[in-house]
């Protein structure tokens, strides 16, 4: 397979129209456009609680927006069963993994494909993602939770690529994993976009690792987006690298301008 970046359409293949969201009588997201072009990796960024993670579960139908529409391949996804959704072509990763603890690892990954009734493609898929992942292979008897946290990440991941999805939505991969686990991981993610041409969705707090693997960007705070632009841009914004990168360089008058929330432009 190429390694080269897959061809990226300026046609979205995910458009989020002034969605809202909410638990109850508060709103975790707040009148939320977004797109994702096919083929790209697209990051969400923002701190714990902006509704990062909200965005993906009202993608995939498990929570309900009250207001907006959701465009999934040019079809009306919003509201509908997540079955369905998933039967479109999307799959999502959730944070904190969820794999089948008492299943194989083997038969967790069959769980992914359940939709499918091409053998020879799962068959064909199994074996890409213990290229991706060998140590998903190395233990492919074993029960899913006596995996470590980084096998059951790769394993999440993997049981997501079994249903062949157009479209991947993967919410904070690095969580509770190591810096070299991290790093792995997101390699990994970056060359199923690269080979496979999957399109990707990717929300994470570790700002630095998604800003270098993704191709464009949106800032979350307080459950609206305050800021969108391609990746390379927003690691040159003096905002972005005070308070999302930890570099100290933007200094007083950017921290003056973010508290006085003139700084998004």
């Amino acid at each position: 397979m190429s390694t080269n970046p897959p061809a990226v359409s300026d046609l979205p293949v995910l458009k989020l129209s002034n969605v809202e969201s909410a638990y109850g009588p508060i709103k975790a997201i707040r009148g939320v456009s977004l797109q994702v072009r096919r083929g790209e990796i697209a990051t969400v960024l923002g701190s714990n609680g902006a509704g990062k993670s909200t965005i993906l579960k009202t993608i995939s139908g498990i929570i309900d927006p009250r207001k907006g529409s959701i465009e999934f391949k040019g079809q009306d996804i919003t509201a509908r069963d997540p079955a369905y959704i998933v039967q479109q072509g999307l799959s999502h990763v959730p944070e904190g993994r969820e794999v089948f603890p008492l299943l194989s690892v083997h038969d967790n990954l069959l769980m992914g494909a359940y939709t499918r009734k091409d053998r020879e493609g799962v068959a064909r898929d199994m074996e890409a993602v213990y290229r991706y992942f060998p140590i998903l292979k190395e233990r492919a008897a074993q029960d899913a939770g006596l995996l470590s946290g980084g096998q059951q990440q790769m394993l999440a991941i993997s049981r997501a690529l079994m249903a062949a999805p157009d479209l991947i939505l993967l919410d904070e991969p690095s969580l509770g994993l190591s810096p070299k686990l991290t790093r792995e991981i997101f390699e990994i993610v970056v060359r199923i976009n690269r080979e496979r041409g999957t399109t990707i969705l990717l929300v994470e707090q570790n700002a630095n690792m998604a800003l270098n693997a993704a191709d464009y960007g949106y800032v979350l705070e307080n459950g609206r987006i305050v800021m969108e632009d391609t990746c390379a841009r927003l690691r040159e914004k003096e905002d972005i690298k005070e308070f999302y990168l930890g570099m100290k360089e933007a200094g007083v008058r950017g921290e003056r301008r973010w508290k006085k929330k003139k700084t998004w432009r």
